[in-house]
Protein backbone atom coordinates (compact mmCIF):
# COMPACT_ATOMS: atom_id res chain seq x y z
CA UNK A 1 0.00 0.00 0.00
CA UNK A 2 2.60 2.22 0.61
CA UNK A 3 3.52 2.05 -3.18
CA UNK A 4 0.19 2.56 -4.30
CA UNK A 5 -0.37 5.81 -2.50
CA UNK A 6 2.60 7.47 -4.09
CA UNK A 7 1.76 6.12 -7.41
CA UNK A 8 -1.56 7.32 -7.16
CA UNK A 9 -0.51 10.85 -6.52
CA UNK A 10 2.71 10.71 -8.67
CA UNK A 11 -0.45 9.94 -12.16
CA UNK A 12 -2.12 13.05 -11.41
CA UNK A 13 0.61 14.93 -11.28
CA UNK A 14 2.23 13.80 -14.53
CA UNK A 15 -1.35 13.96 -16.38
CA UNK A 16 -1.47 17.63 -14.46
CA UNK A 17 2.19 18.46 -16.07
CA UNK A 18 0.77 17.04 -19.86
CA UNK A 19 -1.99 19.35 -19.99
CA UNK A 20 -0.03 22.42 -18.76
CA UNK A 21 2.92 21.80 -21.28
CA UNK A 22 0.40 20.75 -24.24
CA UNK A 23 -1.87 24.27 -22.88
CA UNK A 24 1.44 26.09 -23.53
CA UNK A 25 2.63 24.29 -26.98
CA UNK A 26 -1.07 25.10 -28.43
CA UNK A 27 -0.92 28.67 -27.17
CA UNK A 28 2.40 29.28 -28.86
CA UNK A 29 1.15 27.43 -31.83
CA UNK A 30 -1.86 29.75 -31.80
CA UNK A 31 0.08 33.17 -32.01
CA UNK A 32 2.52 32.04 -34.43
CA UNK A 33 -0.34 31.45 -36.81
CA UNK A 34 -1.80 33.81 -39.16
CA UNK A 35 -4.73 35.77 -38.12
CA UNK A 36 -7.31 37.48 -40.41
CA UNK A 37 -6.96 41.12 -39.89
CA UNK A 38 -9.68 43.44 -38.32
CA UNK A 39 -11.67 45.63 -40.42
CA UNK A 40 -9.62 48.93 -41.13
CA UNK A 41 -5.63 46.78 -41.00
CA UNK A 42 -3.32 47.74 -43.12
CA UNK A 43 -3.27 45.14 -46.03
CA UNK A 44 -0.47 43.09 -46.50
CA UNK A 45 2.44 43.76 -49.05
CA UNK A 46 3.55 42.03 -51.72
CA UNK A 47 7.09 41.19 -50.44
CA UNK A 48 8.38 41.30 -46.99
CA UNK A 49 10.86 44.10 -48.82
CA UNK A 50 7.94 46.41 -49.96
CA UNK A 51 7.72 49.88 -48.11
CA UNK A 52 4.65 50.40 -48.83
CA UNK A 53 1.20 49.29 -47.46
CA UNK A 54 -2.53 50.21 -47.62
CA UNK A 55 -5.33 50.24 -45.31
CA UNK A 56 -9.19 50.02 -46.04
CA UNK A 57 -8.49 49.56 -49.36
CA UNK A 58 -12.01 50.13 -51.97
CA UNK A 59 -13.66 50.35 -54.94
CA UNK A 60 -16.85 52.05 -56.34
CA UNK A 61 -19.49 50.38 -57.54
CA UNK A 62 -20.11 50.21 -61.14
CA UNK A 63 -21.77 48.05 -64.05
CA UNK A 64 -19.43 49.62 -67.20
CA UNK A 65 -17.60 52.53 -68.18
CA UNK A 66 -15.05 53.57 -65.27
CA UNK A 67 -14.28 53.84 -61.65
CA UNK A 68 -11.96 54.71 -59.24
CA UNK A 69 -10.14 52.89 -56.36
CA UNK A 70 -9.65 54.38 -52.97
CA UNK A 71 -7.95 53.95 -49.41
CA UNK A 72 -5.00 55.03 -47.24
CA UNK A 73 -1.19 54.37 -48.69
CA UNK A 74 1.37 54.13 -45.32
CA UNK A 75 4.70 54.53 -45.89
CA UNK A 76 6.99 52.47 -43.68
CA UNK A 77 10.38 53.50 -44.50
CA UNK A 78 12.59 56.59 -43.05
CA UNK A 79 12.19 57.80 -46.86
CA UNK A 80 9.68 59.06 -49.34
CA UNK A 81 7.82 56.73 -52.00
CA UNK A 82 6.53 57.30 -54.79
CA UNK A 83 3.68 55.35 -56.44
CA UNK A 84 4.15 55.68 -60.52
CA UNK A 85 1.65 52.94 -62.17
CA UNK A 86 -1.52 50.29 -61.06
CA UNK A 87 -3.05 47.31 -62.87
CA UNK A 88 -5.51 44.90 -62.38
CA UNK A 89 -7.33 42.68 -64.03
CA UNK A 90 -10.81 44.53 -64.18
CA UNK A 91 -9.28 47.26 -66.34
CA UNK A 92 -6.81 47.76 -69.39
CA UNK A 93 -6.12 51.21 -68.53
CA UNK A 94 -5.43 52.28 -64.49
CA UNK A 95 -4.16 55.75 -64.34
CA UNK A 96 -3.36 57.50 -61.14
CA UNK A 97 -5.82 60.84 -61.15
CA UNK A 98 -5.91 63.98 -59.08
CA UNK A 99 -8.74 66.43 -58.93
CA UNK A 100 -7.96 70.37 -59.49
CA UNK A 101 -10.17 73.53 -60.16
CA UNK A 102 -10.11 74.44 -63.88
CA UNK A 103 -12.41 77.20 -65.50
CA UNK A 104 -14.45 76.83 -62.18
CA UNK A 105 -14.89 73.60 -62.53
CA UNK A 106 -13.37 70.49 -60.77
CA UNK A 107 -11.26 68.07 -62.97
CA UNK A 108 -9.42 64.23 -62.67
CA UNK A 109 -6.41 64.27 -64.55
CA UNK A 110 -3.15 62.23 -64.65
CA UNK A 111 -1.21 63.08 -61.10
CA UNK A 112 2.01 63.93 -62.78
CA UNK A 113 5.05 62.56 -61.38
CA UNK A 114 2.53 60.11 -59.33
CA UNK A 115 1.30 59.69 -55.65
CA UNK A 116 4.44 60.66 -53.56
CA UNK A 117 4.10 59.06 -49.62
CA UNK A 118 6.25 60.97 -47.71
CA UNK A 119 8.86 59.14 -44.96
CA UNK A 120 7.00 57.23 -42.36
CA UNK A 121 4.07 59.03 -43.62
CA UNK A 122 0.50 58.35 -45.13
CA UNK A 123 -1.20 59.56 -48.70
CA UNK A 124 -5.02 59.70 -48.37
CA UNK A 125 -7.15 58.35 -51.67
CA UNK A 126 -10.82 59.69 -51.29
CA UNK A 127 -13.25 60.69 -53.49
CA UNK A 128 -12.57 64.45 -55.06
CA UNK A 129 -9.02 63.87 -53.96
CA UNK A 130 -6.29 61.72 -55.60
CA UNK A 131 -7.46 58.52 -56.49
CA UNK A 132 -6.53 55.18 -58.48
CA UNK A 133 -8.49 55.63 -62.07
CA UNK A 134 -10.07 52.68 -63.85
CA UNK A 135 -11.12 53.31 -67.57
CA UNK A 136 -12.80 50.94 -69.89
CA UNK A 137 -13.88 48.66 -66.76
CA UNK A 138 -13.82 44.70 -68.06
CA UNK A 139 -16.67 43.79 -65.63
CA UNK A 140 -19.43 45.03 -63.40
CA UNK A 141 -18.11 45.42 -59.43
CA UNK A 142 -20.89 44.88 -57.31
CA UNK A 143 -21.09 45.41 -53.59
CA UNK A 144 -18.76 43.11 -51.52
CA UNK A 145 -16.71 42.23 -54.78
CA UNK A 146 -12.75 41.62 -53.91
CA UNK A 147 -10.82 43.58 -56.79
CA UNK A 148 -6.97 42.58 -57.03
CA UNK A 149 -4.34 45.57 -57.84
CA UNK A 150 -0.64 45.73 -58.06
CA UNK A 151 0.63 49.38 -57.44
CA UNK A 152 4.44 50.04 -58.58
CA UNK A 153 6.87 52.63 -57.44
CA UNK A 154 9.57 54.34 -58.65
CA UNK A 155 12.10 51.61 -56.66
CA UNK A 156 10.47 49.38 -59.21
CA UNK A 157 9.18 47.74 -55.60
CA UNK A 158 5.37 46.55 -56.22
CA UNK A 159 2.51 46.86 -53.58
CA UNK A 160 -0.15 44.14 -54.22
CA UNK A 161 -3.55 44.60 -52.39
CA UNK A 162 -7.21 43.51 -52.43
CA UNK A 163 -10.15 46.56 -52.95
CA UNK A 164 -13.66 45.30 -51.52
CA UNK A 165 -16.63 46.87 -54.02
CA UNK A 166 -18.77 49.51 -51.85
CA UNK A 167 -21.59 51.52 -53.03
CA UNK A 168 -21.17 55.23 -52.91
CA UNK A 169 -23.13 58.16 -54.38
CA UNK A 170 -20.55 60.86 -54.89
CA UNK A 171 -21.39 63.46 -56.93
CA UNK A 172 -22.07 61.30 -59.77
CA UNK A 173 -19.96 61.83 -61.91
CA UNK A 174 -19.78 61.65 -65.32
CA UNK A 175 -16.07 60.67 -66.06
CA UNK A 176 -16.60 63.17 -69.81
CA UNK A 177 -13.27 64.36 -71.51
CA UNK A 178 -12.62 68.28 -70.26
CA UNK A 179 -10.14 70.72 -70.22
CA UNK A 180 -6.31 70.24 -69.95
CA UNK A 181 -6.58 66.22 -70.76
CA UNK A 182 -8.85 66.25 -67.92
CA UNK A 183 -12.29 64.61 -67.00
CA UNK A 184 -15.21 66.93 -65.82
CA UNK A 185 -16.27 65.90 -62.51
CA UNK A 186 -19.92 67.60 -63.14
CA UNK A 187 -21.73 69.90 -61.14
CA UNK A 188 -20.23 73.24 -60.10
CA UNK A 189 -16.89 72.96 -58.80
CA UNK A 190 -17.71 71.22 -55.68
CA UNK A 191 -14.48 69.57 -54.26
CA UNK A 192 -16.79 67.37 -51.89
CA UNK A 193 -17.63 65.49 -54.93
CA UNK A 194 -16.18 62.09 -55.58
Amino acid sequence: MFFSLPRFRALPALALTAVLVSGCAAQGTTSAAPSTPPSGAVAPAASPTSALAITDPWVKTTGEGMTAAFGTLVNNTGTEVTVVSGVSPLSPRIELHEVVESGGKMIMRPKKGGFVIPARGTHELAPGGDHIMLMDVTGKVEPGAEIPFTLTLADGGTLEFTAIGKEFAGGKEDYQGGDEGGMDMGGSGDKDKG
